[in-house]
């Protein structure tokens, strides 16, 4: 029996839910649902099962497209990496773009606070790490180190830039673990635990500590990056071939 439009439903009947249509599976499409996942419930919350969850089919199907969760990762950082805006390389002004390589990949990181933990002791191959690589190198080779001090003065930096975000990131974890919605609040509390545990030190052992509990503890994350970030780029500058 062909049921009238012309004619309503009866009120017990419950209504339809509208057809939707099923999105076609792609690795891009996973990468970012991986990468809104990552960010809205952090590093420990990503599965590919998670992922298959969150896009309404069964894990299975992700296989096709990514291989695994650690491909997953290495394609997920590298999306990221493709936020990072990079000049055009200018040899003379060396320290002052390095500078802003750094500060925008720090902001990158910032707004993707858990990625930092799936870059950790991975060989950059994306072609978005390949390209800041490039650049990174080039520059410092460019302006007058020799390519194996380059080389180290790169990984350093890189290492410094990574492990900085990655710290950052077990903060949030904590943040998110205590049910604290405002990072000014997480940090207040984590500072104030500080200073109370290094001044209830015995002061005959800990005389500087005890002492000087404020100037250990002054500055906020931003101040400590700024600061790390020029004694880096002071001592690769104090490296560099004098002309």
């Amino acid at each position: 029996m062909v049921e009238r439009k012309d004619v309503p439903a009866p009120p017990w009947r419950k209504p339809r839910r509208p057809a939707q249509a099923k999105r076609v599976l792609s690795q891009e499409l996973i990468v970012e649902t991986g990468l809104r996942i990552l960010d809205a419930e952090g590093f420990d919350a990503l599965s590919m099962r998670r992922v298959a969850q969150e896009l309404d089919t069964g894990p299975a199907s992700l296989y096709a497209h990514v291989s695994g969760k650690e491909e997953l990762l290495e394609l997920i950082y590298d999306r990221v990496l493709s936020e990072v805006r990079l000049p055009e390389p200018d040899p003379s002004r060396w320290k002052e773009q390095l500078r802003d390589y750094a500060q925008e990949l720090h902001r990158v990181f910032r707004d993707h606070a858990d990625v930092a933990r799936a870059a950790l002791a991975n060989i950059p191959t994306g072609e978005n790490s390949l390209r800041m690589g490039e650049f990174t190198y080039g520059l410092l080779i460019e302006a007058g180190m020799p390519p194996g001090e380059a080389s180290l003065a790169m990984d350093r930096l890189t290492l410094y830039l990574v492990g900085d975000a990655y710290e950052g990131s077990l903060h949030w974890a904590r943040m998110r673990a205590s049910g604290m919605r405002s990072p000014q609040e997480y940090f207040e509390a984590f500072v104030g635990q500080i200073i109370g545990y290094y001044r209830a030190l015995p002061r005959q052992r800990f005389p500087h500590l005890h002492d000087h509990v404020n100037e250990l503890t002054a500055g906020d994350g931003e101040d400590r990056f700024h600061y790390g970030l020029e004694l880096l780029l002071d001592g690769i500058e104090a490296r560099m071939p004098k002309t």
